[in-house]
């Protein structure tokens, strides 16, 4: 590389903990040194740690994470995975497919929730280091058989991560099917742009670009019809701090437990912003943008200090905010929603982009 040149992204891999079988966990860092970088775990395919620099250049974890393997296999199983085979909630386990009504897998609720007891988020992904021109990153793939969790079908899984130099995070879906079967995946990193284990979110400024969002019932599965933002606390299409949307007084709030933990219906079609978070007193800012219909807001509402992430600080209320790009909760028993129905010879394909950047 000629002097003065910037340092392109690069890939190296490590292996980390052991699962208690045995099995060693691998880590993959990528990103350009000083800038934006990225760790991913094998296990869940996960986005376990993001570095990125404020205003000033110094730089933080913006990602919460568990710090040890029990809480990943446990607590914090979500945090930062790829969950499916459907993310979200499929109400009481149901999934009608072709006439056949498969029982899937339930979680205590009596619903099926991120795939089910058993989800992507546990498993050990295969991996491989990825290198373009301009960008760095790392492929895992998955088998999931026919009857996991409950699903028809044997689905082949795959995510990438590509993160450059301008600090642009890629994150590309694919996945294939030998019988009809259901597909809805999503990353489930939570972000705290003040850095991981700072304290809360409600200080953070969120617009999320939707004129709709689905109520949900006190077990948060949707009620029906979209409804319109306009007039509550989840219009969001300008720029509002979460502490002041929450002090706010509305039944929706209530169900999941004094915050969101909602399916935002988004506006517009292909790869587009879906919301923008940002930190004043950092300068931090994400764009997310992406090609799914809906955006999941979950802002860590039942987080009790159960967890402790890599800071060494249990998580309380509010730690992180998940913005989940994905088809919508229950897709499978509403028939009115975008459909997440798989047939062999398709290929599901699914693109959100995180870009994160400081106000100067």
């Amino acid at each position: 590389m000629p002097p003065g040149a910037p340092d392109r992204p690069r890939t190296t891999q490590s292996d980390t903990a052991t699962l208690p079988d045995g099995r060693r966990i691998t880590r993959w860092t990528f990103g350009t040194p000083g800038g934006v970088t990225a760790e991913v775990l094998s296990l869940g395919a996960r986005l376990e740690a993001l570095h990125a620099p404020d205003r000033d250049g110094h730089r933080a974890n913006v990602v919460l994470g568990g710090a040890h393997v029990a809480d990943l296999l446990g607590d914090a199983a979500y945090f930062g995975a790829t969950v499916g085979r459907y993310a979200n909630r499929v109400a009481g386990g149901r999934l009608p497919l072709d006439g056949t009504v498969h029982r899937l897998a339930t979680q205590p609720t009596g619903h099926t929730l991120h795939g089910g007891p058993d989800g992507y988020a546990t498993r050990l992904w295969e991996g491989e280091a990825v290198r373009e021109e301009h960008r760095a990153g790392v492929r895992l793939r998955l088998h999931s058989p026919d009857g996991d969790q409950g699903f028809p079908g044997a689905l082949t899984a795959e995510v990438t991560y590509l993160l450059d130099a301008g600090g642009e995070l890629s994150i590309e879906y694919r996945a294939t099917t030998d019988a009809p079967t259901v597909v809805n995946l999503t990353n489930h990193a939570y972000f705290n742009l003040a850095g991981e284990g700072s304290g809360t979110v409600l200080d953070h400024l969120l617009r999320v670009d939707a004129s709709g969002y689905l109520p949900v019932d006190e077990d948060l599965i949707p009620l029906g019809p979209v409804e319109p933002v306009t007039g509550t606390p989840f219009d969001l299409r300008d720029p509002h701090v979460l502490g002041d949307r929450f002090a706010l007084r509305h039944p929706q709030l209530g169900p999941a437990g004094a915050g969101y933990d909602h399916n935002w219906v988004l506006d517009g079609t292909g790869l587009r912003t879906a919301a923008v978070l940002a930190h004043p007193a950092s300068g931090r800012r994400l764009e997310c943008r992406t090609t799914e219909p809906g955006l999941q807001v979950y802002t860590g509402n039942l987080f009790d200090g159960t967890v402790t992430g890599r800071s060494g600080r249990p998580y309380r209320a509010h730690a992180g905010i998940a913005l989940e790009t994905q088809h919508f909760p229950d897709s499978p028993n509403r028939p009115a929603y975008p459909s997440t129905v798989l047939r062999p010879g398709e290929e599901y394909r699914s693109t959100t982009v995180y870009r994160f950047t400081a106000d100067r």
